[in-house]
């Protein structure tokens, strides 16, 4: 089986709203300029390409089709989806490269959530039959798992709000939301869904990301430093959130172990509220001497089925740059951590 590597990574700015349309066109063309330029290749060079969307997100059936526009119509390419977060198309691509189909792939995700109701369209993923019929939207299910750890003692409201404040300190030039801020106003912040304040959550984003994999030979071709795959695995759990143990994630414990994270210094994690981060961290047994989301991560803007994929892209980046050797990238997907992906990268001499 073929080693491969992530080579390039581009995404558009996280913002709040965006004015172009729901397949995501405006915001695509730019950034596969942008990765396409980084690494010297031209859309004829791509074996394979994968993208995960949402038709319920953008109001129409089959509305990732519409998003080809942002390749080019002609000539035919050889191309699949998920309905889920771009980082699960990354799995499907680098399965793909590893049976030595193609040697490149480039995968990407978008999501204008500003379209339409997110919190609603959310609760579409429930169980259909008892959950669903009851429209108990995201942030309110984040909050009773909240609860569950503040009650139980599994976590505090300073624990929570020390990790909004340590994310919004580290946010890049184009997240949506940054700035220092003192953990003790962040607590003086009223409630928008008891025991979650809006520092709890995060916000409603559009945006998009892609990165761009390569099989051992052509990744040494394209970048001189590629970040190597060495595990990427994942797991889920039960639909019905009766059935789980919401304080914990046995199916990211899981991903973690199989995909190996020993020695990893740097984590970006997939966690849309505060508590869930503390979930993933003991998950996956990160100690304190691990970076945890450089970036700002999914608090500092959340571009809905780009965000898994931009944790990957988030931490290949630090290796691609030689600012880190092994690091880990997450991606959650469903209510409350239901599924999870593990993705271990390092760089090689």
């Amino acid at each position: 089986m073929a080693d491969v590597a992530v080579v390039g990574f581009a995404q558009a700015p996280n913002v709040r709203a965006t004015h172009g349309t729901t397949n995501g066109v405006e915001m695509l063309v730019p950034i596969f300029q942008e990765v396409l330029a980084g690494t010297g290749l031209s859309t004829s060079d791509i074996g394979f390409w994968c993208s995960g969307s949402s038709d319920y997100l953008a109001g129409r059936a089959f509305s990732f089709i519409a998003a080809v526009d942002a390749i080019g119509a002609f000539p035919p390419i050889n191309e699949s989806h998920v309905e889920m977060d771009a980082a699960w198309a990354l799995y499907e691509a680098w399965v793909k490269i590893r049976t030595g189909e193609v040697d490149t792939a480039l995968v990407y995700g978008f999501g204008k959530s500003s379209a339409g109701d997110l919190r609603r369209t959310l609760a579409l993923q429930l169980d259909p039959y008892t959950t669903a019929p009851l429209w108990p939207d995201s942030v309110s299910i984040a909050g009773l798992q909240a609860r569950l750890g503040l009650d139980s003692g599994a976590w505090t409201e300073e624990d929570m709000a020390a990790v909004a404040a340590r994310s919004l300190a580290s946010a890049g030039p184009g997240a949506q939301r940054s700035g220092k801020v003192e953990v003790a106003d962040l607590l003086a912040e009223p409630y928008v869904a008891d025991p979650l304040r809006k520092h709890d959550c995060a916000p409603i984003t559009d945006g998009a990301a892609v990165v761009v994999l390569a099989g051992a030979d052509r990744a040494r071709e394209l970048h001189e430093r590629p970040a190597w795959i060495t595990g990427l695995e994942h797991r889920l759990e039960s639909g019905s959130l009766g059935a789980r143990d919401l304080l914990r994630s046995p199916s990211t414990t899981a991903a973690a172990r199989a995909a190996g994270t020993d020695g990893v210094e740097l984590a970006e994690l997939h966690a849309p509220f505060t508590h869930q981060e503390i979930v993933l961290r003991r998950a996956i047994g990160l100690g304190d001497d691990v970076e945890i989301n450089p970036s700002g991560g999914p608090l500092c803007g959340n571009p809905m089925f780009a965000a898994g994929l931009a944790r990957i892209g988030e931490a290949a980046s630090r290796v691609m740059s030689g600012a880190a050797e092994r690091v880990l990238a997450h991606a959650t997907s469903g209510p409350a951590l239901q599924q999870n992906l593990v993705c271990v990268m390092e760089g090689r001499s």
